[in-house]
């Protein structure tokens, strides 16, 4: 399975989005990614981040909230992303929360274990404004304000 992150932004008009009723959860041991993820996600007005520093901390951070999406590093200490989305996915809130993966690794075997862990989607790193924009109004298109 090969996704075109292209397709999404063909479609819709480079006009602003407000997604800021999104809340989302961004799973990523390395600081300056989390603020590089953070400020992008500011960009389309989605203000309301929890942060988790590995997967166990996004796992115990599902057992206490709901998120619309969730962005889980693939390689973590403690628990890896493929790890923590098999354990978040057995929660009944989260069997169809988007978990899109954020890695440098983008050969097909790569993407494919992301797939086989329950993900739904894959960005890149580094992360491109353009790519996260594409991957936002794929997953969360009914939440997207029009301003």
């Amino acid at each position: 399975m090969d996704l075109d992150h292209k397709d999404a932004s063909l479609t819709t008009p480079k006009e602003d989005i407000d997604l800021s009723n999104i809340n989302a959860l961004v799973v990523e041991d390395n600081d300056i990614n989390q603020i590089v993820i953070e400020a992008m996600l500011n960009e389309f007005n989605i203000t309301s981040i929890n942060m988790a520093n590995n997967g166990q901390e996004a796992v115990e951070q599902c057992e206490l909230g709901v998120f619309d999406i969730i962005f889980m590093d693939m390689q973590m200490p403690v628990l890896d992303g493929p790890q923590a989305t098999v354990k978040i996915r057995e929660f009944s809130a989260f069997k169809h929360t988007p978990i899109i993966a954020l890695t440098a690794n983008v050969l097909s075997a790569d993407k494919q274990r992301c797939f086989d862990a329950g993900m739904d989607d894959y960005i890149a790193k580094p992360l491109e404004y353009d790519a996260l924009r594409s991957i936002l109004l794929k997953w969360c298109r009914t939440n997207i304000k029009r301003t």
